[in-house]
């Protein structure tokens, strides 16, 4: 079953700080929940995510490659885990009556009524096959953690929920902790967390109309803390694109290092949301041809490209792309077998896999979405002569927004800031990993692991 991994994001966003050049901390650090067994009940009743055993939930869907089929049960199983008793849930998932997936997931209850996600077992699967086992994980196991599930509902139980954790953790906001959008997240929800805890810094991503006059008092000028006057500091909402924008810049830098002219590049997309959509719409402008593109429902193919208006009508009004008309409709496997110059996985994590990257026949990947492949799978492709761009190389763009937002900078300035950091990281990573021979993940890791230590020793000057 795919999670959020918040904490592999929380260290994502640290490390893309660095490599990008800004050094956007103070004092930083992670929250560590503590699991007390003595503060969890048996059972789970939670009403927004109740549990009982022998309770079964199927759910039917068609999708390009056939009809999916999944099937939930609560079992009778427990696991303890770091000395709680969890609940096992089985969920299985079928493609055309053959298995895909077969995963156990472990949950409690704590006694103020909390649902926590402990971990899972997962396998994934090919003709009986064991394929992969990613995504499997234990809380208090290499250092993986818990966290409380939220399972949905309305958008005023999401206020609450997103103000309650605000107004908690308000004592280290924003020396120790700054909060920014991600997955099911954006500036409405930033906006809910400042207005929680009454101080416009301890979130970035905010709307580009919630200034910081907003948060003084009537007829008072905004101070930072050091008690400069503030003026014009708005929010840079991550909808402006800013990761996107990135992402083309790296496939620019790439193409150039490659040898391959961007105007009239051939690129496919996978993944059409926030960070799809703008890579789409920049690389377009830059002159290359989208020519295929996929969402999470469905593939794509126009070797002549896309027409700008209806998609752009399409990002508009934020349908799936089943709506676009005049494409050929293509299954999961012809979509990644389509021979290409520049590839952009913006998606999942691990949508590139040990069931797909065989098929692949592009020159470049440019890697948007966080952890889209696998480390092992990376150096195969890598091994093969495919050029690739590292994700803390290519997405950081929305950390360099959130950067901007936090030091006072507009939306120009912002962007130009992104430009600059992101081509001087893709740059210095493709042309290091050339000259050195080692894989660019490897040479993107000892770049910024580099970047820490020596701003750690600045810092223990201070």
């Amino acid at each position: 079953m795919r999670i959020n991994r918040s904490l592999l994001i929380i260290v994502g966003i640290v490390i893309l700080v660095i490599l990008a050049g800004v050094f956007y901390w103070s004092n930083s650090q992670i929250v560590d929940p503590l699991i007390n067994p003595a503060n969890f009940v048996s059972g789970i009743d939670n009403k927004y995510f109740t549990l009982i055993p022998g309770k079964r939930f199927t759910y039917e869907s068609k999708t390009d490659e056939g009809l999916e089929r999944v099937e939930v049960e609560v079992t009778r199983e427990t696991k303890k885990i770091m000395g709680v008793i969890a609940t096992v849930v089985r969920d299985r998932v079928w493609l055309n009556d053959k298995l895909i997936e077969d995963t156990k997931d472990w949950y409690a209850q704590d006694k103020e009524g909390n649902v926590w996600y402990l971990g899972e077992d997962t396998v994934e699967l090919i003709d009986g096959k064991v394929v992969s086992r990613a995504g499997s994980w234990e809380a208090g196991v290499d250092g993986a953690k818990a966290g409380i599930v939220w399972e949905g509902g309305t958008p005023e139980k999401k206020k609450q929920f997103i103000q309650s954790f605000a107004r908690a953790i308000k004592p280290f906001l924003p020396k120790k902790y700054i909060a920014g959008p991600d997955v099911n997240t954006g500036e409405k929800e930033m906006q809910w967390f400042v207005e929680a805890t009454g101080n416009w810094r301890s979130a970035t991503g905010k709307p580009a109309g919630l200034c910081m006059k907003i948060f003084g008092k009537s007829g008072e000028k905004p101070r930072s803390t050091s008690g400069a006057r503030l003026r014009g500091r708005c929010g840079i909402p991550h909808e402006f694109g800013s990761t996107g924008f990135g992402v083309a810049h790296a496939a620019r830098v790439a193409a150039e290092l490659t040898g391959i002219p961007l105007r009239g590049a051939t690129v496919t997309i996978h993944g059409f949301g926030n960070v799809g959509t703008f890579a789409y719409q920049t690389l377009t402008q830059m002159g290359a041809r989208v020519i295929a593109l996929a969402d999470s429902k469905t593939a794509l193919l126009s070797p002549r490209g896309f027409s700008h208006p209806q998609l752009k009508k399409i990002i508009g009004a934020r349908v799936k792309l089943e709506k676009y008309r005049g494409a050929k409709r293509v299954s999961s496997q012809e979509f990644w077998s389509t021979p290409v110059d520049i590839l952009i996985p913006a998606s999942v994590t691990d949508v590139i896999n040990e069931s797909n990257y065989g098929l692949l026949k592009a020159k470049i990947i440019v890697e948007a979405g966080n952890i889209p492949i696998r480390e092992n799978i990376e150096e195969k492709l890598w091994k093969k002569g495919i050029v690739i761009v590292p994700d803390l190389a290519a997405n950081a763009g929305g950390v360099i927004s959130s950067y901007a937002e936090y030091r006072g900078y507009n939306p120009k300035k912002m962007f130009e800031m992104v430009e600059r950091k992101i081509t001087q990281s893709a740059k210095m990573v493709l042309e290091q990993s050339a000259k050195t021979k080692k894989n660019p993940r490897e040479v993107a890791m000892s770049i910024a692991i580099a970047k820490i230590e020596t701003a750690m020793k600045k810092r223990s000057n201070i």
